[in-house]
């Protein structure tokens, strides 16, 4: 665990769209990577070599000297079965460990729910973004939600109740198609308004914020600065969430592929640059993670909707390397031209729950799921 008293902290980073695992961790010694990428494979001479067999796409420069320095864990063909390959379908699945049928209880929600249960704190946990995600909502559980945290300061009072019922707004437009207008009125009845007051708490938090880190001016540059501002002001918040995309690769991929992750890659440097100049990174883990993989073959320009996909743990105290096996490339092994996911991501839930946060997985993934070593 932490190497300190700290609390440990959990930062999600929601690739969001569908990352390419088959581009992202490129098996290149696999003659079936070059047969079935003839319009968007990455050549030979540009691939960041990890190892004999697998590389990382060349905008991952980042993200292999976390591998090389043994903070990067990657973990292989991640997913569940029969996948729906529907974002949003996808998405719910992801958020509330309900595969079979809706849910609508996110799994962060009830984890926060075990680590404030009084809500003593209610900026236990944050979620960065213009709606609160379906993985944070829980009954009785206020999230903080906060858009921009650099402009949020500097707005007027009536800008910042318009700035609320914006969220509010959108998180009813989200959510009532699924749980219902009366569910959906009651949960912002017991705690949407409630987590809105807790983000004006959060305002402290760039007062006294200074750093010689020069994040880039990118969306996931701004909010993982965000999240380093608020951590830095020791306000308790034990979760954080974020996302960037769209990793929608249909068509232009070559380019967009990697401007996506050279963000992240460039982002996630700073942050922790940011983390360590202020002696606040020993308890930070940073878990990033996708929808779904992508079809093995590509479409001429890019590539659609897959299952399999890989994930990724990042911090002082993650044992770097491989974990789970890369899924069969062979055409009999694909399922519709897909990967096949072997490892289901409750078992990587049920890790992060249990190893790092202290939380029984089990009530939260709904089941029992066999975990890896990561910490």
């Amino acid at each position: 665990m932490a190497t300190s008293k700290k609390d440990p902290v959990l930062v999600v980073l929601q690739l969001s769209g569908g990352n390419d695992y088959f581009n992202t961790i490129i098996p290149y010694n696999d003659p079936l990577y070059r047969d079935n990428r003839p319009a968007v494979g990455i050549p030979d001479d540009q691939i960041l070599h990890i190892d004999s067999e697998y590389g990382l796409h060349p905008a991952m420069g980042a993200m292999r000297d976390f591998y090389n320095d043994g903070q990067l864990a990657i973990i292989h063909g991640v997913g569940y079965p029969d996948s729906p390959r529907s974002h949003f379908r996808s998405m719910d699945i992801w958020h509330t460990c309900e595969p079979d049928k809706l849910g609508t209880e996110g799994w962060l929600g009830q984890a926060t729910k075990v680590l404030d249960p009084n809500k003593e704190n209610i900026v236990t946990s944050v979620s960065f973004g213009p709606s609160m995600f379906r993985s944070m909502v829980y009954p009785d559980v206020p999230i903080a939600c906060i858009d921009d945290l650099e402009t949020y300061g500097l707005l007027t009072g009536i800008e910042q109740e318009q700035q609320r019922l914006k969220i509010l707004d959108r998180f009813s437009r989200i959510y009532s198609p699924v749980m219902g207008s009366d569910a959906v009125m009651q949960y912002m009845g017991q705690t949407g308004l409630e987590a809105m007051k807790g983000a004006d708490i959060l305002k402290v938090a760039p007062e006294g914020y200074t750093s010689s880190i020069e994040y880039a001016d990118t969306p996931i540059a701004k909010k993982l600065k965000g999240i380093a501002q608020i951590h830095t002001a020791n306000l308790g918040t034990r979760v954080f969430y974020c996302d960037h995309g769209s990793f929608d690769t249909h068509a232009n991929q070559a380019g967009l592929h990697g401007q996506l992750w050279t963000d992240v890659g460039d982002a996630l440097g700073d942050f922790f640059a940011d983390l360590r100049e202020h002696d606040a990174a020993d308890n930070v883990l940073v878990f990033m993670f996708t929808e779904f993989g992508r079809r093995v073959h590509d479409n001429g320009s890019g590539t659609d909707h897959g299952a399999g996909g890989a994930s990724f743990l990042l911090g002082d105290m993650v044992k770097g390397g491989q974990y789970g096996e890369y899924p069969s490339r062979k055409q009999e092994d694909l399922s519709q031209g897909d990967l096949v996911p072997n490892l289901d991501f409750r078992s990587v839930y049920s890790s992060i729950l249990e190893d790092w946060m202290s939380v029984e997985a089990a009530p939260i993934v709904r089941g029992k799921f066999d975990k890896l070593s990561y910490f």
